[in-house]
């Protein structure tokens, strides 16, 4: 599938689920939900399969109440028996031109970008969105892609442009409040938040805060 209107406006502000000695998974979907964000994905690497759809089975019920999407990342199958939006799918996880034969067209299916080759890759295998980044060195992944920063973002978005590619970009990795608007004038359809939510003292608020100021940045393009 493509993202449709309503999709599209949810995919400008994601929250990916993370941890910290305060907060569950779950517990951090649920505030950002709280906080006015419809797009959550649901992340939980090195996680056991059955504690993943424990999550899941939390978060999905709460997501639907809220007409927020839900994807999950990596576990294609878990989606799909658990009836999630969609998955997201890093550069080791299965190709997505994989997860879309197992899954089907009305299924959304996201990639994880750093290079132009990357991109290209993933829209010839039928990717909806792409994942961008890291924007700035981040502790809540791994596995860290050399970082893109602000001009990174103006290269990526500019070569899409020249190449005839019109999916929807997500920066992510580091992003703090104070950012969000040199980001979104690079050319990117909007950002993904983990880690400066949950560190802030009032993560409902700072999300509330986060989506108005997205809105903000919409508003002037």
């Amino acid at each position: 599938m493509r993202l449709d209107a309503k999709t599209l406006e949810a995919a400008r502000l994601q929250f990916i689920t993370h941890f910290t000695e305060k907060y569950s998974y779950v517990d951090s979907a649920m505030m950002a939900l709280e906080g006015g964000c419809r797009w959550i994905q649901l992340r939980m690497k090195d996680a056991p399969e059955g504690e993943i759809g424990r999550a899941a089975s939390e978060i999905l019920p709460e997501c639907r109440r809220r007409g927020a999407v839900f994807i999950i990342d990596d576990h294609v199958e878990t989606a799909l028996e658990l009836g999630a939006d969609g998955v997201h799918l890093g550069k080791e996880d299965m190709p997505v031109s994989k997860a879309r034969k197992m899954a089907g067209d009305g299924f959304i299916i996201g990639g994880t970008a750093n290079t132009s080759e990357d991109i290209l890759r993933l829209a010839s295998q039928g990717a909806d969105y792409i994942g961008c980044g890291p924007f700035r060195f981040t502790t809540t992944k791994k596995k860290l892609a050399p970082t893109l920063g602000l001009e990174g973002y103006r290269r990526l978005t500019g070569q899409m442009k020249e190449q005839g590619i019109r999916l929807p970009v997500v920066a992510i990795g580091g992003i703090t409040y104070d950012d969000i608007t040199q980001i979104m004038e690079t050319g990117v359809c909007g950002i993904a938040l983990s880690g400066s939510i949950l560190r802030a003292d009032d993560p409902v608020a700072a999300m509330e805060r986060t989506v108005k100021a997205v809105r903000d940045c919409l508003k002037t393009e």
